[in-house]
């Protein structure tokens, strides 16, 4: 299995925002292209609450969802068991070598992974040979350098800014969905269709959930152990950062938007 180290790591903080996600505010752009006996790879499915989404919606299909971390594979497997959904299972697998015959699958499906490797296009050439003939790629990765919050802390610039250095570090483009495009036509897609859309945070409730997610990661997950490790920020400035989405999540007029960039081309 290659050697890719991914940025925000399995952390209890990164799963929370992980599980919030669904079918409908992850995968809008890819559900009219399913049909009911498609068969679907999903991967970097981490906790597995996407791909069991989209197994609803093949019911005389199937979906796979693969992930490099043994440990979220097995927590997608308990959670989603095989006796009661029985189109749907999970396996351990690297994206650069999928383990999978050419031509298998109706709809590749990679969410928020491509910014994370080292080498995209390679993993986009790799998800093209999985695929049959005609068959659909769905493509979605957020663009860092787009976040728009207010109000205004420099204290969330720096995090930003720090954010850019160590997933530079890692091999990785935290500005991915922008570049998103260019990576599936240097794999040899056509017949591409570009789209946006925003996950927004502004209600109190959801001001308090991203607020604190992130708040929690910058001190406790893999992101903040790499920004140490590469002598990127200290604990106190990562405490200080922490601080800062708590005091915007406490702002009554606060709001976060994360853009994302989705493609869907043809194999």
């Amino acid at each position: 299995m290659t050697n890719e180290r991914y940025t925000h790591g399995h952390h209890e903080s990164v799963l929370r925002s992980h599980l919030w996600r669904t079918a409908e505010n992850s995968a809008g752009f890819l559900l009219a292209e399913l049909r009911e006996d498609a068969t679907v790879l999903d991967v970097g499915c981490g906790p597995g609450n996407i791909t069991a989404d989209l197994a609803a919606r093949v019911p005389r299909g199937t979906v796979t969802g693969i992930d490099r971390s043994a440990d979220v594979v097995a927590r997608a497997a308990r959670d989603y068991p095989g006796d009661e959904h029985r189109n749907l299972d999970f396996r351990v697998g690297d994206v650069f070598a999928l383990p999978f015959e050419d031509a298998s699958f109706d709809v590749v499906y990679v969410h928020q992974v491509l910014q994370h490797l080292s080498d995209p296009v390679g993993a986009l050439t790799e998800m093209r040979r999985v695929l049959k003939t005609g068959a659909v790629l769905a493509a979605r990765d957020a663009d860092y350098g787009g976040f728009i919050w207010a109000p205004d802390d420099p204290v969330l610039e720096r995090w930003r800014d720090l954010y850019h250095r160590v997933t530079r570090a890692n091999g990785a483009d935290a500005d991915g969905g922008r570049h998103l495009k260019s990576w599936v036509r240097a794999a040899g897609f056509e017949q591409l269709r570009v789209t946006t859309s925003n996950w927004t945070y502004e209600s109190e409730d959801e001001r308090a959930w991203w607020g604190g997610l992130w708040a929690d990661r910058v001190v406790h997950s893999d992101f903040a152990q790499q920004a140490l490790e590469y002598s990127l920020a200290t604990s106190v400035e990562l405490e200080e950062m922490s601080r800062a989405f708590v005091r915007w999540a406490a702002e009554p007029d606060a709001l976060f938007v994360v853009p994302s960039f989705e493609v869907v081309a043809r194999r």
